[in-house]
Parts: C-alpha cells; sequence; structure tokens
C-alpha cells in the first residue's frame, strides 16, 4: 500500500511547480538571495522534465477528464467510505503512511476519488466484454468450490518437518494447523477454508495444488511468493471436500460475469486503453514538448497507444486497477 501511494503521490510541491506556468515572463519570485532570484519560471524550467512532476501533470489531467464526464457517477459517500476503511487499516499509522508519500488527507482522498472515477469507466467497459466467447472461456478455467486445511509456514525447513508428521498414519492435519499454521484467518479453525479457482484468499499455485488432490489427500510442501518482496510462505495442503462441476453454464452465470468483469478491471493494458479512449476524446494537446513523452502512449495512434508502456503508464494503470480491485472486494 505504501509504494501504491507513492506511485500515485500528488504532492503540494509538485502541484505548485507545474501550475506555476505564469502569464508573465517570468513570474513571481520564489527565493530571493543577495543580487539574485528565482523566480516561478525559472524553477518550472528546472523541474518539468524531472519524471515524478511529469507523472504528477499526467495524474491532474486525468483527474480532470473523468471528473468531466463521470463525476456524477462517483458519491461522495462511496469516497468517505473508501478513506473510512483505509484509516481502519492503517489505525494510528495513517498520517504516517500518508506523509511518508508526500501526501495529505485531502490529496489522498482526492486519488481515491480519481480512481474510483476509473474503475467506473473501466467497469462500464469491461461490461462489453461479457459476450458467449468469453462465458465459454471462463467456464472452462473455472473449478467450483473445493474444501481443504492449510498450514502455512514460513520456513520450508519447518514445513517440510510438518509434512512429515501430516503424512503419518492417523495424523491429527487439524491440530497440526493449529500448533503450527502462521495463517490467522485459518488457524484456529483447524486451517479450513473453503475457496475456487476465482478465489483471492490464496495464491494460484496453492489452489491448484488443491484442486488436483483427491479427498483426505495431502499436497508436498508449495512454495508460494511472500507478502514482502523476495520472500516465500510454504504451504501444506489436506483436501477435505470436492464439488463435482455442473455441466450446465447457466448455473455458473453470476460467477462467471464476476470472473470476467475482474480480469479486466485488473488487466493494466485494458485499464490503460480505457484512459487512451477517454484523453482522446477529451483533444487533449501537449503545450509543452517537455511532457510529450509520457502522454504519447495515450494520445497517439492506436497502435502505438496498445504496444507502448513506459513506468510513468504502469504507475497510473497499475494505481488505478488495485484500487478498483479492493474497491470491489
Amino acid at each position: 500500500m505504501k509504494k501504491k501511494l507513492l506511485a500515485g503521490a500528488i504532492t503540494l510541491l509538485s502541484v505548485a511547480t507545474l501550475a506555476a506556468c505564469s502569464n508573465s515572463s517570468q513570474g513571481a519570485d520564489l527565493i530571493s538571495m543577495k543580487g539574485d532570484v528565482i523566480t516561478e519560471h525559472q524553477f518550472y524550467e528546472e523541474v518539468k522534465n524531472n519524471p515524478t512532476a511529469q507523472q504528477v501533470l499526467l495524474n491532474m489531467t486525468i483527474q480532470k477528464v473523468f471528473e468531466k464526464q463521470y463525476g456524477s457517477e462517483v458519491s461522495d459517500k462511496e469516497v468517505e467510505e473508501a478513506v473510512a476503511e483505509e484509516q481502519k487499516k492503517y489505525g494510528d499509522s495513517y498520517q504516517t503512511v500518508l506523509a511518508r508519500a508526500g501526501m495529505t488527507a485531502e490529496s489522498r482522498k482526492a486519488q481515491i476519488r480519481t480512481s474510483k472515477l476509473v474503475e467506473y469507466a473501466v467497469k462500464k467497459a469491461a461490461e462489453a466484454e461479457l459476450t458467449d466467447e468469453n462465458y465459454k472461456k471462463a467456464y472452462e478455467e473455472y473449478t467450483p468450490e473445493v474444501t481443504a486445511q492449510i498450514i502455512k509456514l514460513d520456513s520450508e525447513d519447518k514445513a517440510k518437518e510438518v509434512l512429515a508428521k501430516a503424512k503419518e498414519s492417523g495424523a491429527d492435519f487439524a491440530q497440526l494447523a493449529k500448533d503450527n499454521s502462521t495463517d490467522e484467518k485459518t488457524k484456529a479453525n483447524g486451517g479450513e477454508i473453503t475457496f475456487d479457482s476465482a478465489s483471492t484468499e490464496l495464491p494460484d499455485v496453492v489452489k491448484k495444488a488443491a484442486f488436483a488432490l483427491d479427498v483426505d489427500g495431502v499436497s508436498d510442501v508449495i512454495t508460494a511468493p511472500g507478502t514482502q518482496a523476495y520472500t516465500s510462505s510454504f504451504y501444506i495442503v489436506k483436501l477435505t471436500k470436492k464439488t463435482e462441476k455442473s455441466s450446465n453454464i447457466d448455473d455458473y452465470k453470476e460467477k462467471l460475469k464476476t470472473i470476467i468483469l475482474t480480469q479486466k478491471q485488473n488487466d493494466a493494458t485494458f485499464v490503460q486503453s480505457i484512459i487512451s479512449k477517454e484523453l482522446q476524446a477529451a483533444n487533449i494537446k501537449v503545450k509543452d514538448q517537455a511532457f510529450q513523452n509520457i502522454f504519447t502512449q495515450y494520445i497517439q495512434s492506436d497502435t502505438t497507444t496498445q504496444t507502448t508502456t513506459t513506468s510513468a503508464a504502469t504507475e497510473t494503470t497499475t494505481t488505478a486497477a488495485e484500487t478498483t480491485t479492493t474497491s470491489s472486494n
């Protein structure tokens, strides 16, 4: 989350920087000293090629375009609820997290609103993807609910040790989960969890291993990416219940709809294409060539728009898509 805040941070200094293109030749004096001054224009010329400043301008443009087009579709209540949820998550450290990201409560609130505006536009566009072909594809890839017991561990050696006990005759897997698992959501209940292929509670590699088991089967140690960068978590899974997949696609219609929409909302390329469409429709014209490159991915030809990805674009689209996911859950 801290990384996401940093990626999309709109600091007061940066906003002031980009707003400082004065009608006068040099603008107001920002700094005075013996025999010299630093003017708004001089400052602007120095910082306008900075990638962070350019990202801020892109964010500001997206905010204005989407506010004009979709502003009535996102209520203040929605934004307030999202802010409250975020505050609850971070508790007393919330202001510290914002400060480290160079943000205030108001700038973060504005950022959340912009993300929700993009979310609305993306969801609306994604609904056009609810075709028979996409329903069929989603159905073929879908695995219905299973119930399993999991043991999550931070050490591979510990995981191997627990696995040996789990595979002993008469082993009490639930007790092993209670005694050893680091997954706070499931350990008290003996590691029990119910999920399908669309669930997000477990890493994909763990779900895939579980789906391959027979009832009462126990997996080997499964290595999955950890919650922190460059770390791993280790899982042991016992399958306790399996649901047969219905041959009638209509039985899963609502579930498949959610899957299709979520996949599109999480697709950075798809999100970028929607932003591109709206910016082009708004007839964006870049007046200072210093900012041309950051807009090129959105306002040039369709072919290049779809294939060009810069770090700035990745930051914008990823922030929008994940906020969308968070808001949808």
